[in-house]
């Protein structure tokens, strides 16, 4: 999220609550796709990493994509951290570490979500050149040491880097050394939003799989295919994992609430002022645990919970749309690829009930050992009597019909399956991006890992 809430309705009900998730709904016709994808920054002549102030700073990069766009700049404290599309459409972000963030545009079909990264990517070359500043599609940042990554000043972030060590070990490395790619679905009514949770999040492992790109940390192999998925599993397990209670009977909109009411706070945002709300959850804040830290007569309202709901980091997260949050970062093709992926699988009936098929009877218990063998072993990693490879296989191909059904032809002929292509190359070698990453280390790069910075930049 680029621009954190202020929207001061008070909060006088849990019907409330529940309505930020109910207004999500939207006839079939009305569904769109927004795609988010994160990049790492480096200096072009040497690699290293770019810092936020200085004379090529990330400060200049922001400002000098706010001219080209003439996009709304967003500010924290003076300093530029974001940029928004004033007609509604995308915004840009930096996360922890300064990596660089596309939230982009609900759109249509898949065509216009790779129309809309080729256009971002060509900007943002164009003010990077200039700068002599790269961009790079990787899952984790492979030679940078966390003392030696940037800080970006923003508000947040400093509270989260604070609250992050005392409830996990990895919460560091997520902020400042992993970049992913996101895609935003759309639901009709709850018991759409169920089925499209229940069939996504099980599922999420075989898409990590699948888009495993991250097996470099501090300058060597880590020992891992998919570290920013390892990364997650002990960030903060209080606002993350696969959420088995959203595959026990009577699961909906009311159950999602009780659980994120329940999860620690981060903040409480009033004026340009972030409060420390992390040794609260949401619950004792309707409760009132923070009256004597607020402006006297100041109450709970709409923003602090749609703040929240943000703040919420499982595999799959709900807010007023579905969000999958499986993926690894990635070069240009793949960034299309995830959309395609989910949009196949979701957006059409026949092969929503596919996929669910496919899951529905896998155990809660399989279903966090696929999550927690996966960024190992990826499409190795074995499942009952088959491998993860296998059910890549047929994933992608439910995925495959789902796209050609939807039949979104672009201006020159082409349905959206041509998307998967990529994904349809990595089930047909059995390898993922990190293996083949990992050989070329091996094999050509002759274990200089410099090399990711040419081979991997956008």
């Amino acid at each position: 999220m680029a621009r954190d809430q202020s929207n001061e309705t008070p909060l006088t009900s849990r019907d409330q609550l529940i309505g930020e998730l109910e207004a999500g709904c939207k006839p079939k016709e009305r569904w769109r796709l927004g795609t988010e994808h994160e990049k790492f920054v480096f200096r072009i002549k040497d690699h290293s990493p770019v810092a936020y102030d200085g004379e090529n700073g990330i400060r200049r990069l922001l400002e000098g994509m706010e001219g080209l766009l003439g996009w709304d700049r967003i500010d924290d404290l003076g300093n530029i951290i974001g940029l928004a599309d004033p007609n509604g459409g995308g915004a840009i972000s930096l996360e922890p570490g300064g990596q660089f963030e596309l939230s982009g545009a609900p759109v249509e079909t898949i065509h216009d979500t790779c129309r809309e990264v080729h256009g971002h990517l060509a900007r943002l070359r164009e003010i990077g050149d200039a700068l002599g500043i790269g961009f790079m599609g990787v899952g984790a940042s492979p030679i940078w040491s966390r003392a030696q990554t940037p800080v970006m000043p923003k508000s947040r972030y400093k509270i989260m880097t604070n609250y992050m060590p005392k409830v996990g070990t990895m919460g560091l490395d997520m902020m400042y050394r992993s970049c992913t790619i996101q895609v935003n679905l759309d639901f009709a009514s709850e018991a759409d939003m169920v089925k499209k949770m229940r069939v996504s999040l099980a599922l999420q492992p075989i898409a990590t799989a699948l888009f495993a790109n991250s097996p470099f940390l501090d300058g060597k192999p880590n020992g891992f295919l998919s570290y920013r998925s390892e990364i997650w599993r002990d960030t903060d397990n209080n606002r993350a994992g696969m959420l088995p209670f959203v595959f026990e009977e009577g699961y909906g909109f009311e159950r999602y609430v009780d659980y994120a009411l329940q999860v620690p706070m981060y903040f409480v945002k009033r004026g340009e002022t972030y409060h420390d709300a992390t040794h609260i959850t949401f619950q004792q804040y309707l409760d009132g645990a923070m009256r004597d830290q607020l402006p006297a007569g100041d109450e709970p309202n709409e923003g602090d919970w749609v703040n929240h709901l943000s703040c919420i980091f499982p595999e799959v997260r709900l807010k007023r749309f579905l969000e999958m949050r499986g993926t690894d970062g990635g070069p240009w093709r793949r960034i299309c690829a995830l959309p395609a992926l989910w949009v196949g699988l979701l957006y059409d009936s026949t092969a929503l009930d596919a996929a669910w098929d496919l899951v529905k009877d896998w155990t809660d218990e399989e279903r966090q050992a696929l999550r927690d063998q996966v960024p190992v072993t990826a499409l190795k990693t074995k499942f009952r009597d088959t491998t993860v490879h296998a059910i890549a296989d047929q994933v992608v191909d439910i995925a495959r019909e789902g796209l050609k059904a939807r039949n979104r032809i672009s201006e020159a002929g082409f349905d959206e399956t041509q998307y998967l292509h990529v994904l349809e190359d990595i089930v047909a070698l059995g390898e993922t991006p990190a293996e083949e990453m990992l050989k070329r280390y091996h094999g050509d790069w002759q274990g200089d890992l410099e090399r990711v910075f040419e081979c991997y930049a956008y």
